[in-house]
């Protein structure tokens, strides 16, 4: 049952997601696309609450669980990040809004991926607060080996996002030749 609801929840994000973008961009609704986008959140509760209730209904510990705490906290870290990321590219691409900014290259780019790493941070604590109260939840007797396994799988995720930061701050990327990222620094040094 519980896999069944985090892929329902899954699928909830994006069609919620979906449906919000169209009704703001397509069909010229923004405060219902803006309302509907604000529902998804109630996704996560819903997924909360059935995973602290099927351990209290005698539920063994599994990946299930873990899968639904490092789901919540991923949407914690990344969900207002996604939303607003996508909110951007359809205003562009639908309504004509301005193209969204980016930083592919160079100290920028090593800035966006130190800001990902806290986004990370904050999706790993999330999960890995949610993992620790369903162990205590469980308590003592229980065998809470899969939680704690999915506890290591959030530190990891923060380690591996740390990793691909300090590549772009050791190693920033360089833009093209003749691309305007590349022509701003020549332009500063003819001075």
């Amino acid at each position: 049952m519980l896999v069944g609801l985090i892929i329902a929840c899954e699928v909830g994000f994006w069609v919620l997601l979906a449906g919000g973008l169209a009704l703001r961009y397509l069909a010229g609704m923004p405060r219902l696309g803006a309302a509907l986008l604000l529902v998804e959140p109630l996704l996560e509760l819903v997924l909360l609450v059935a995973s602290f209730v099927d351990l209290k209904n005698g539920g063994e510990p599994s990946w299930r669980h873990g899968v639904a705490a490092l789901y919540i906290g991923y949407t914690v870290g990344y969900g207002h990040y996604t939303v607003k990321w996508l909110d951007g590219h359809a205003a562009h691409r639908f309504a004509g809004g301005p193209k969204p900014p980016g930083s592919p290259y160079g100290k920028a780019r090593a800035v966006h991926e130190w800001k990902l790493w806290v986004r990370t941070l904050a999706a790993a604590a999330v999960a890995y607060g949610l993992l620790q109260a369903g162990i205590w939840y469980i308590g003592a007797g229980a065998d809470t080996a899969q939680l704690e396994a999915c506890q290591g799988i959030a530190l990891k995720a923060v380690g591996i996002q740390a990793l691909i930061a300090a590549t772009y701050t050791i190693w920033p990327r360089k833009a093209p030749a003749g691309t305007a990222d590349q022509d701003a620094p020549l332009a500063e040094t003819k001075r």
